[in-house]
């Protein structure tokens, strides 16, 4: 099966259940999502691999808690989740990746860095 970035507007059990992998420290209740919350997500096999939050405010986007799961990092999951967010809001002019919870911030500013980000004061900016 095909590695596909999904847009979830509903959340179904089993995504409740890969979200508590990805995301441990968020409840269930804190991931509601409207047209300006979002959740993207990494999907294969039925299975939720990674996950972005956004959220959306005029010609502005903030990701935050970009996260892969463990088995599945360094195989550019990652990558294609921000760059298919971007790719799906057209009219987001700036978007904006906080470093809040990052768990290595050099690795992340490499990765922010190769998508085109550049380092701000608490995280990276792209234009």
């Amino acid at each position: 099966m095909k590695l596909t970035i999904i847009r979830l507007e509903t959340l179904n059990a089993q995504d409740y259940v890969d979200l508590g992998k990805i995301w441990p420290e968020y409840s269930s209740s804190s991931l509601s999502v409207d047209n300006t919350h979002r959740i993207y997500a990494a999907r294969f096999n039925d299975r939720l691999l990674g996950a972005v939050r956004v959220t959306l405010s005029g010609t502005e986007g903030a990701l935050d808690s970009l996260r892969v799961r463990d088995v599945t990092r360094r195989r550019g999951v990652g990558q294609y989740l921000v760059e298919e967010i971007v790719r799906d809001n057209p009219d987001i002019a700036s978007w904006w990746m906080a470093d809040v919870g990052v768990e290595d911030r050099s690795v992340m500013a490499a990765f922010m860095q190769a998508l085109g980000f550049t380092a701000q004061r608490d995280g990276w900016v792209k234009r």
